[in-house]
């Protein structure tokens, strides 16, 4: 499977000078390096797409994670990137990344300043998933989808700590932060860490747990 690229969307944000620098550094570290893509020969898989929503707060760059409702059939209550499926009217995964965005946080895709992209990856439940990071304004106004959103959750990428969690019968590796309320894990937590790797390479001085 081929590794699909960003298209040119460049959202104009407004952004301190130490914002700015930060992700022009990402920007840059996203494009040169791009992370490993994980293969999964032989195995028939449907096309996804996520977008990893960056933002700027109190001089630290945040990531917006969504944690699904517990009513739902797939994945209930886990946490992940706004994304889905590609539909038949996607022209390229970033179209997918977008409108999946749009549809489940109400962000428009002309508010995101698509900086790169991670590894693709499959999951367990048959999808060949492209992670897409980009910028939007921190006061951007959210309107979550009930039906798929249960909350929207602001993650600190400079405060991300791994631990291990036992979940569904396994000890796994997972990111947590904070009073660790909320945890990360599998596919979701992958990208993450793929993320967290861009980020730790382009922020210099920052001391992390």
């Amino acid at each position: 499977m081929t590794r699909a690229a960003p298209t040119s969307v460049h959202a104009e944000l407004q952004l301190d000078a130490a914002a700015r620098a930060f992700f022009d550094r990402l920007r840059v570290r996203l494009r040169t390096v791009p992370m490993k893509t994980l293969e999964a020969p032989g195995l028939r898989l449907r096309e996804a797409a996520v977008l990893a929503p960056l933002f700027w707060r109190d001089g630290e760059p945040w990531a917006y994670l969504t944690e699904r409702p517990m009513t739902l059939r797939k994945h209930p209550g886990q946490i992940s990137f706004p994304g889905g499926g590609r539909d038949a009217g996607d022209l390229t995964p970033l179209h997918t990344a977008l409108r999946e965005t749009k549809e489940e946080l109400g962000l428009e895709p002309d508010a995101v300043d698509v900086l790169g992209l991670l590894g693709q990856m499959p999951t367990i439940t048959g999808y060949w998933v492209t992670p897409f990071v980009g910028v939007v304004p921190a006061d951007a106004p959210l309107t979550p989808n009930p039906v798929e959103i249960a909350e929207v959750i602001e993650a600190p990428l400079w405060r991300l700590r791994k631990e291990q969690r036992h979940i569904y019968e396994a000890s796994r590796d997972v990111f947590v932060w904070g009073n660790a309320r909320h945890v990360v894990w599998g596919a979701t937590f992958r990208m993450l860490g793929q993320l967290l790797d861009q980020v730790r390479a382009v922020s210099p001085g920052v001391a992390f747990p």
